[in-house]
């Protein structure tokens, strides 16, 4: 048995946390291994040690059967090992192609850099205009230039942290496509995921980890849902339990809607109408990069540019409001982006709470600082976020958990409209049914949800009617009961028209 990396005892202590405790992992050539484990289990921090960005505090690792320390990122591509990140590590202001010519060595111009992206995003079908500034693109295109640049660097082992959590179904499809030929060549992957039917479907084995131990060692394709589910989180998790909606009035409704894209490489919407109701969940599937988040900021006030009389929020006219005087309607929004636009990173958790709730704000605009604190501890235990505690950094949560408490923070705001962009992006099965269940309860109780996701079961579980996005312009709805994943999926190319003649 040829080892491509084996890891002997890998500890690695945080002030609040020990992540990794005495891991030992062994990874052949050629073979896909899965790391599973809830968030907060130490995954995304072992894979980091692998990759020289974090250094561990006991242990040892061997690549190719040698010791090796490795001290950097730098080294480790190197030896041959490129790495995937969950939050990505891109320039905004660089293009595609500057970007990935960052992480090459320089005997290759930026001309052969752009050529060389074209030909391997061409084989690979994740698509990559090497021209585009980072900042004008959608999450899924950005994951899609990570993508590409770890491929670009021919690496004896790839580390992918949740590559798939923006990706459409046809895309993942391509992407397992990549990966078996990558292992057929003889490049080991590690492959971090939460989609057990991914694991199941792709990888030859998987080490379960919990609270930063290893807890076993399984082959995946002789295991169900259930079984992976109860090793990672010591049981399934809840079913959901959906009743008959009762419909109210329309609480968020767009006519006409044209806006110009800010961006010259975004998309404009174009003639977008649909209404939501009290008491409903819609949801918006789509391609990313296709308006999705144009639209959501034109809805949430990020982007106050709709044009009079196009947007209403129970009445009003709130096309050119602000998010402050939409939240004081009862509109909340949680944004695709984690890090940057749904929490600072540099500010606590308390402090985080304060981006759009104001519970805690006394008179005058003083702050009631146990109230924001006791605020914090109260989304902590009811939405199960593994921190070190309210005064905890953002940025030192895991992703998952991170975007459980953003997540919580608007549901606990008890929103009569809720705007939601990925709400699962990155989180366990257990949080995941979670989020799940308590959006469908903020329906149950009269609230009108819209959420916009690239997982189309997640998007067939709780939504009551779909929609899709494609270039800029909004599909007719459908009810949920009566959608297929393949009608959806030729909806995301835009052909709705005839479909929607014929009903």
């Amino acid at each position: 048995m040829t080892l491509r990396l084996e890891l002997r005892h890998i500890t690695k202590q945080y002030p609040s946390v020990r992540a990794n405790d005495a891991v030992s992992l062994q990874v052949r050539a050629g073979e896909i291994h899965a790391v599973l484990g809830e968030n907060g289990a130490g995954k995304s921090t072992l894979m980091k040690v692998i990759f020289g960005a974090v250094k561990p505090d006991a242990g040892q690792v061997l690549f190719n059967g040698q010791p090796v320390q490795v001290r950097s990122p730098q080294e480790a591509r190197a030896l041959g090992i490129s790495m995937v990140f969950q939050h990505f590590s891109l320039f905004d202001t660089l293009t595609a192609a500057e970007n990935v010519w960052l992480g090459l060595d320089k005997s290759l111009s930026l001309a052969e850099v752009t050529e060389r992206i074209r030909q391997v995003s061409g084989t690979y079908g994740l698509e990559v205009d090497p021209a585009r500034h980072v900042h004008s693109l959608t999450v899924g295109e950005r994951q899609r230039i990570e993508i590409v640049r770890a491929l670009m660097t021919n690496p004896k082992l790839l580390i992918l942290d949740e590559p798939t959590s923006v990706l459409t179904p046809q895309a993942v499809d391509t992407l397992f496509v990549t990966l078996r030929k990558l292992a057929e060549q003889g490049c080991s992957i590690l492959y971090i995921s939460h989609k057990l039917d991914e694991i199941r479907k792709l990888c030859h084995r998987c080490t379960v980890l919990r609270g930063g131990k290893v807890t076993g060692e399984v082959d995946p394709r002789q295991e169900s849902n259930a079984s992976l589910s109860r090793l990672m989180i010591g049981s399934e998790p809840p079913e959901l339990h959906r009743s008959q909606g009762i419909l109210g009035e329309v609480a968020l409704s767009a006519q006409g809607l044209n806006v110009p894209s800010q961006d010259p490489f975004g998309t404009d919407l174009r003639g977008i109408d649909f209404e939501l109701r009290a008491g409903e969940i819609v949801g918006i599937a789509g391609v990313s990069g296709n308006g999705q988040q144009a639209l959501m900021a034109v809805l949430s006030g990020e982007d106050p540019r709709a044009p009079a009389g196009t947007v209403h929020l129970f009445g009003h006219d709130i096309g050119r409001a602000s998010p402050r005087h939409r939240r004081h309607l009862g509109l909340h929004s949680v944004p695709e982006e984690r890090l940057g636009r749904g929490a600072v990173p540099t500010l606590s958790l308390a402090q985080n709470t304060l981006l759009t709730r104001t519970d805690a704000v006394g008179p005058g605009g003083w702050l009631r600082m146990k109230g924001v604190t006791g605020m914090a501890v109260e989304l902590i235990e009811r939405f199960k976020v593994k921190s070190g505690g309210p005064h905890a950094l953002a940025k030192s949560l895991s992703g998952g958990n991170l975007q459980k408490f953003i997540v919580g923070r608007e549901i606990d705001a008890a929103p009569k409209v809720l705007l939601v962009s990925q709400p699962t992006w990155g989180v366990d099965v257990g949080a995941a049914a979670q989020i799940r269940g308590e959006l469908l309860k903020l329906r149950d109780g009269g609230c009108a949800v819209l959420v916009v996701s690239e997982e189309l079961d997640e998007l067939f579980e709780v939504s009551d009617r779909l929609m899709v996005m494609a270039q800029g312009r909004l599909s007719p709805s459908i009810p949920a009961a009566e959608a297929t994943v393949e009608q959806i999926g030729a909806w995301m190319s835009g052909l709705w028209e005839a479909r929607h003649v014929q009903a």
